[in-house]
């Protein structure tokens, strides 16, 4: 089941079940077809529709979809969303890091991107020697690279910042 938002304004549920798709309950959806890469062909309630999606973003729900050369934003939960925010936990992942500090005082050796960069949760930003063992330090989540503090070569002591994301 999925609570699908069409520009913050018309909220309803989907399912499918036996390649079936129920929308608020109902059937509506006869013939889905994929046409190529981000393009689909549905009929829906006897009317036909081209559809193509534009963007989408897993870590926020979000999808960009345009139908017949209009586009909507959709923000998309699942029964798990629902679950979080009924208990009042749903604001966790709003969250944003901002920056990521030194965990145990060590040379630096290797700065692995540069101010402006886009990178990914798990990506390696620098290498960080401690007590004779290189530690790779990782992206936190999906951020742009704002500022580095340090360069190759230099000493951060712990709990200092290293680098801070927009």
């Amino acid at each position: 089941m999925y609570k699908i938002t069409i520009n913050k304004n018309i909220t309803f549920h989907t399912e499918s079940k036996d390649d079936l798709i129920f929308v608020n309950g109902e059937t509506n959806l006869t013939n889905m077809v994929h046409i190529e890469g981000n393009r689909y062909h549905f009929i829906c309630q006897n009317r036909s529709y081209a559809a193509e999606i534009i963007e989408v973003s897993a870590s926020k729900k979000m999808m960009k979809v345009k139908v017949n050369h209009q586009i909507y934003d959709l923000n998309i939960t699942d029964k798990y969303d629902e679950l979080l925010k009924n208990l009042g936990l749903d604001h966790f992942q709003d969250h944003k890091i901002k920056e990521i500090k030194a965990p145990m005082p060590g040379l630096i050796i290797k700065i692995l991107v540069k101010e402006g960069d886009m990178v990914l949760k798990g990506d390696n930003l620098l290498v960080l020697e401690a007590m004779k063992m290189e530690n790779m330090i990782k992206s936190p989540s999906d951020v742009v690279i704002k500022k580095i503090f340090f360069n190759p070569g230099d000493i951060a002591e712990k709990n200092q910042v290293l680098i801070t994301f927009d």
